[in-house]
């Protein structure tokens, strides 16, 4: 895996990666940066990422995958994006700070764009409004959420809730006061305590967390 930036997100991505396994060739063009990172990763470089012949003598091209984690360089963001396409990385994925910037990285070739802060932003709003315990979005309508069971659905197998027909949600799985997860199924019957993952439209899940 390539990592190309080493601010914040960047390293803390390289060393987790490094840290699970994961071969890491870490590149950023401040030596200071760097040389604080060489104890941490097997390989970090001082290179102009936006030079494609640096990328070529430090063996970026022997890499399927990488990650574009520049910050606020727009300029360095979107050329290094399409250097590594023209080197022909199989999975280019690419950090944007905004939806415009996001939408030039897709034109240029990224195959996935990040938007950390964004989406950091949008998670947190869904945790201080409502009752849920942890939010995911998995697609542009769809999530999944970890919440408490609502009053009218305790005691009530989920097999005759009609939860699913009524709001449009599946509850995946379940989490008694000291027990730990377990699917659900119809037999499954919910209690107070419980912590439960629900699946479904992100404005049906909105609506479920809602209910009292």
């Amino acid at each position: 895996m390539v990592v190309v930036g080493l601010g914040r997100f960047g390293s803390s991505l390289a060393v987790e990666l490094f840290r699970k396994g994961t071969e890491v060739l870490a590149i950023d063009n401040r030596p200071k940066v760097v040389q604080s990172l060489a104890g941490k990763l097997t390989h970090v470089v001082v290179a102009d990422s936006t030079d494609i012949e640096a990328l070529r003598q430090i063996g970026v091209p022997d890499f399927y995958r990488a990650v574009v984690a520049i910050g606020t360089d727009l300029e360095s963001s979107i050329l290094t994006t399409s250097l590594l396409v023209e080197l022909e990385i199989e999975d280019v994925w690419a950090k944007a700070i905004s939806r415009e910037h996001g939408r030039i990285l897709e034109r240029v070739g990224a195959h996935h764009v990040i938007l950390p802060e964004h989406d950091m932003g949008e998670r947190l709003a869904h945790l201080l409004n409502g009752r849920m315990l942890d939010y995911m979005e998995v697609d542009g309508d769809y999530a999944v959420v970890k919440t408490r069971p609502p009053r009218e659905y305790v005691g009530v197998p989920l097999g005759e809730s009609n939860l699913r027909r009524k709001y449009g949600v599946t509850v995946v799985c379940v989490k008694g006061q000291y027990d730990e997860f377990t699917y659900a199924d119809a037999g499954t019957v919910l209690g107070y305590g419980d912590v439960i993952v629900i699946a479904g439209k992100i404005e049906q899940v909105e609506r479920f967390t809602e209910l009292p």
